[in-house]
């Protein structure tokens, strides 16, 4: 079974709501924390708890800046003046727990006295130590190549590591649009933030700990009127929300709320996750995940994730060892691009999640010389993928087709071997699993061994062979 996620944005989203809604839905929270440390990045710590929102039950994920980090995010007097209290009437958000002991007051988020706190019984309450908050730390503007190195440089899966590099993407194009700058000229402020690091790179640790495959969002909904940002004062939604709904076909629908439901971020999170605005027609709900909002307003403030199955599918442990679903075929006929052209468009489709991407050399009219690049994609992102040909070639035309496909079920696994570990792609087929290394980690082998590519693949082979067996053995014996 395909792990299907549908995000309820009736009340916007932002980053620290996702992530706050993917660990309620059971992403790993040892996991993050540990990669969270693993960040060449100083000046926050994480905290991890239970509120309530309009008498509901949420998981709430807060990062906490210490003074050379703070902005200005869920300060309401800040974002709408004065005016700003008469959209937080009463403070509805509380932090609780199970246990009898004591609280520390979420209205009070950025104390700088955070200690490790694990309570005994069943209290939820999560805090941990990421950076130390002694000494001076300057404001930092990163560009995108500053925080394309940050993510490199962490301890996380390549999956993880490009859904951080495609969301940071779909914002520095936003904010490049926006300022009618080069994309690397681009340098983040709200988006640059700590805060906003960590709450993106956190989307994309859980994303890929639960292992989705496929996120529905039906719309997207949005409050009116003015916002205050490091800009001044600007409409609802801010060019940014605005440029990443345009360029990645968003549906949006505008409320009567007064204030600002969806950020940059939970805008260019939907936008780099999408597969589908369309719920099947009948489907049962797996799991739900609420997520906690920061700013308050006359909506509940509360994003819901749902891991959802489609009726018809077996549940986990009993599906059918194949699948149908749906993929367009985008190809264009290219007589005027050189290879190194055609070379980056591909790591441009890549990025913003193709399925496949290829070219071959053919001919054409009077015998030119030319390329055929071919696209694999789901239909939601057709649009993307289609600037991205249109901006970065000479084509002038792109011919789409719609595929029915049968494909494996497949999981990812890590895999010890006595190279070392290894991810590895599982593939199942009338019963029979089957095991490819992945590139990436084969890489990061042959580059700490200097063994050629082929020899590591093999022994990867070997060794996840042996290591099954031996595993088999030691439970049968």
């Amino acid at each position: 079974m395909r792990n299907k996620l549908y995000l309820e944005c009736t009340s916007g989203i932002s980053g620290d709501m996702t992530v706050a809604a993917l660990l309620d839905l059971g992403a790993d929270q040892k996991k993050l924390v540990r990669t969270l440390k693993s960040l060449p990045v100083k000046g926050f710590d994480i905290k991890i708890s239970r509120v309530m929102k309009s008498g509901i039950d949420a998981c709430d994920f807060d990062v906490l800046l210490d003074h050379d980090h703070e902005n200005h995010d869920h300060d309401m007097k800040y974002l709408y003046g004065h005016d700003g209290d008469s959209h937080s009437q009463d403070h509805e958000e509380h932090h609780y727990q199970h246990s009898h002991e004591a609280l520390e007051a979420h209205e009070h988020p950025h104390s700088h006295e955070h200690h490790v706190q694990e309570t005994h019984g069943n209290s939820h309450i999560y805090t941990e130590t990421m950076h130390s908050h002694h000494g001076h730390h300057h404001h930092e503007h990163r560009g995108l190549n500053e925080i394309m190195e940050i993510i490199d440089h962490a301890d996380m899966t390549d999956r993880a590591k490009s859904y951080g590099k495609r969301i940071f993407k779909i914002l520095a194009e936003a904010e490049a649009k926006a300022h009618n700058v080069p994309v690397d000229q681009v340098h983040f402020h709200e988006v640059g933030a700590v805060d906003s690091i960590v709450d993106i790179l956190s989307v994309a640790i859980c994303m890929d700990d639960l292992d989705v495959e496929e996120v529905i969002v039906p719309r997207l909904c949005e409050g009116s009127g003015t916002i205050r940002c490091q800009h001044g004062i600007l409409p609802v939604p801010v060019p940014a929300v605005s440029n990443i709904v345009s360029a990645h076909q968003l549906k949006l629908h505008i409320t009567s709320v007064q204030g600002e439901l969806i950020t940059p971020t939970g805008a260019a999170i939907v936008a780099a996750f999408l597969t589908s605005e369309k719920l099947p027609e009948d489907f049962t709900v797996e799991k739900i995940g609420i997520g906690a909002g920061k700013r308050q307003y006359e909506c509940p403030g509360i994003l819901r994730a749902m891991l959802i199955r489609e009726s018809g599918e077996e549940a986990s442990g009993n599906d059918a060892c194949t699948e149908i679903d749906t993929i367009i075929k985008l190809e264009s006929n290219i007589d005027d691009c050189t290879g190194e052209t055609l070379g980056y468009v591909m790591e441009l489709l890549y990025e913003a999640g193709a399925r496949e991407a290829n070219y071959m050399p053919v001919f054409m009219k009077k015998n030119r010389p030319a390329w055929l690049l071919t696209v694999l994609c789901k239909k939601e992102q057709v649009s993307a993928m289609e600037q991205i040909i249109f901006r970065e070639t000479t084509t002038i035309g792109i011919r789409r087709q719609e595929m029915e496909r049968t494909i494996l079920k497949r999981e990812k696994r890590t895999v010890t071997t006595p190279l070392g570990n290894v991810e590895v792609k599982v593939c199942t087929f009338d019963g029979q699993e089957y095991y490819y290394p992945e590139y990436e980690s084969v890489k990061k082998l042959c580059e700490k061994t200097g063994i050629s590519y082929k020899e590591v693949y093999h022994m990867d082979c070997a060794g996840i062979r042996y290591g099954l067996v031996a595993l088999y053995n030691a439970l049968t014996y």
